[in-house]
């Protein structure tokens, strides 16, 4: 069933006129987990004090697993790499070269201060880039994400294409979302991925789904879909690190 998130109004949640403008950062190096977080939580601060803009940042982890709020231990099949434990929203993850993960730092108390709506909106953002490359994604009713329907592996089963975990301080969001672009897929083989453990539920990626994509056109898309979601983006050019 889809998720009655389907249904929320997402048009307030721009800025108003004269707002200001988010800025778009790409960090062309794969970035090591504790550091993005110690970048990440630093803006915020600044973001929550009026010191600095709001921040969306593109970047590749090294490969790496992550445990969220409600992550559980016995979800940690295989401990092949790094696991850290993460104050975001969900369970465990993966994350490495091939995944564009997308930390999304916003003060929803000067957007809208509403945490359903706000997961609705980071879906129907990623549902809305999918869609630049003839990909339908999909909201369901009890798994938060974008899912892919996959008929031929049978009836009733699908696949995450792209997963959200996010936490507020002072209503500025922390962390984000991730696509799966071209990760070595066999990697989320070693947990649980988000506690789903029905085997109708799988993983899959946008090469797994016969499409070739550049990450910079997977980019492209995002920063596309994301203004007609969130409201308008102020440049920045690509760097190496954070």
């Amino acid at each position: 069933m889809v998720n009655d998130r389907q249904s929320l109004d997402l048009t307030t949640f721009a800025l108003p006129v004269g707002g200001g403008a988010v800025e778009w950062r790409i960090s062309t190096e794969p970035v090591p987990y504790p550091e993005a977080v110690a970048a990440m939580e630093a803006r915020v601060a600044a973001i929550a004090d009026g010191q600095a803009p709001e921040l969306v940042w593109l970047l590749e982890h090294p490969p790496l697993y992550t445990s969220g709020t409600s992550g559980k231990d016995a979800d940690l099949l295989d401990a092949r790499f790094p696991l850290f434990a993460t104050g975001r929203g969900g369970q465990l993850t993966y994350h490495g070269p091939g995944q564009r993960v997308v930390y999304v730092m916003l003060d929803l108390k000067r957007r809208r201060p509403d945490v359903r709506a706000f997961v609705a909106g980071l879906e129907q953002w990623i549902i809305q880039a999918l869609a630049a490359f003839d990909v339908r994604g999909e909201r369901r009713e009890d798994r938060v994400g974008v899912w892919v329907a996959r008929p031929g592996k049978g009836i009733g089963h699908e696949d995450k294409i792209a997963a959200i975990g996010v936490r507020l301080r002072r209503w500025v969001s922390l962390h984000g979302i991730s696509i799966n672009l071209a990760p070595n897929l066999e990697h989320f083989s070693a947990i649980v991925p988000c506690g789903v453990a029905d085997p109708r539920y799988g993983v899959t990626s946008l090469a797994d789904l016969g499409v070739a994509v550049a990450m910079d056109d997977l980019d492209v898309a995002l920063r596309q879909a994301f203004e007609e979601v969130f409201g308008s983006l102020s440049l920045r050019l690509p760097e190496a690190t954070a």
